[in-house]
């Protein structure tokens, strides 16, 4: 089980989270049409250093970028390459900082367009519905993360919004824990696995990655290259990810990963 942090924690934590947070907001924004994704992590590693973080995503064994930036039908861990971005690509940022000692976890799916196209087309309009269900299963997710509920409930919210919108979570992939390693208990599944009343307790002070993560077809999922990191759905059909890390209070849970205003 993830510990409860203390206050002290809390404060690095959210420190951390709003500038990890910013960060994204930051890279989404340059995630136009004739950017490379090697570009995105260069930022990445630019910002996080100047920021006085360090790299979470580097702390797992072989992996060695900053970020994990996934195109159209990629769903996780996609490494930063050669690749520019086109327009109509869906794209996916994720990206992890230590900050005072603590990880924050946070990603974010769009659409890349060109001013010529403004995202217009009927494609377009069904992958900003895609989107949307992604963005509204998060939110729905965080407010039933409070004391006294069950990380069950979490998955709950996720698979049903995900569903009723007609998609499908990735059930192979889940959510975590994260405090002073990137990974803690609980894992926080995409969907609901077996009775919620026997699912860990959510208490005040634990502090959790909930991630949305699914396709807008079956959810199975494969590896795409031989790099042995990058994931794929299994009949190539879009897939997102959105991601806050958030502190479970009593009625009220706070997204530590929000941009600094």
């Amino acid at each position: 089980m993830t510990s409860v942090k203390t206050p002290q924690d809390i404060a690095s934590m959210r420190v951390g989270g709003k500038k990890l947070g910013s960060i994204l907001q930051e890279l989404l924004l340059m995630s136009t049409v004739g950017v490379s994704l090697l570009d995105l992590e260069k930022h990445a590693r630019r910002r996080i250093r100047e920021v006085g973080g360090q790299s979470s995503f580097t702390t797992v064994e072989g992996y060695p970028y900053i970020t994990c930036l996934c195109i159209n039908e990629e769903v996780v861990h996609g490494m930063p390459r050669d690749y520019t971005l086109v327009d109509g690509d869906v794209l996916t940022i994720d990206i992890g900082m230590i900050y005072q000692g603590f990880h924050t976890d946070t990603a974010w799916t769009k659409i890349v367009t060109s001013q010529k196209s403004q995202g217009k087309s009927q494609k377009d309009e069904e992958k900003r519905r895609f989107l949307q269900a992604g963005e509204c299963a998060l939110v729905h997710a965080i407010e039933t993360a409070i004391a006294g509920h069950r990380i069950g409930d979490i998955s709950h919210a996720i698979q049903q919004t995900i569903e009723v919108s007609g998609y499908h979570v990735v059930a192979d992939l889940t959510g975590h824990g994260v405090g002073k390693v990137l990974h803690e208990d609980p894992m926080i599944p995409e969907y609901v696995r077996g009775n919620i009343t026997r699912t860990p307790l959510l208490v005040a002070g634990m502090t959790l990655a909930i991630e949305v993560i699914y396709a807008m077809g079956q959810g199975s999922i494969i590896y795409k290259s031989n790099d042995g990191w990058t994931l794929a759905s299994k009949d190539r059909s879009l897939t997102a990810t959105f991601e806050h890390t958030i502190l479970v209070r009593d009625e009220k849970s706070d997204v530590l990963t929000k941009a600094e205003i």
